[in-house]
């Protein structure tokens, strides 16, 4: 793990992002707060990748909405 002082961090961002993609980065500040910076893993699924629901409505109750919809 890699740590830097705030004045560091600041000078560094880019270097520090790129550390960050393979290890944990410690940013240190001089009243003593400590920041711990990793990066999210990306996830290859897709946002329209949503779980299904149960219904009772049929497909013809679907489609049937739909025509209404559209008539009007």
């Amino acid at each position: 793990m890699k740590v830097f002082t705030y004045s560091e961090a600041r000078q560094n961002l880019s270097k520090l992002l790129l550390l960050a993609q393979n290890e944990e980065v410690e940013i240190r500040r001089k009243d003593g707060a400590v920041f711990s910076l990793i990066s999210k893993k990306k996830e290859d699924k897709s946002p329209f990748d949503v779980p299904g629901i149960k219904t009772q409505a049929t497909t013809q109750d679907i489609l049937d909405a739909v025509r209404i919809s559209r008539a009007r």
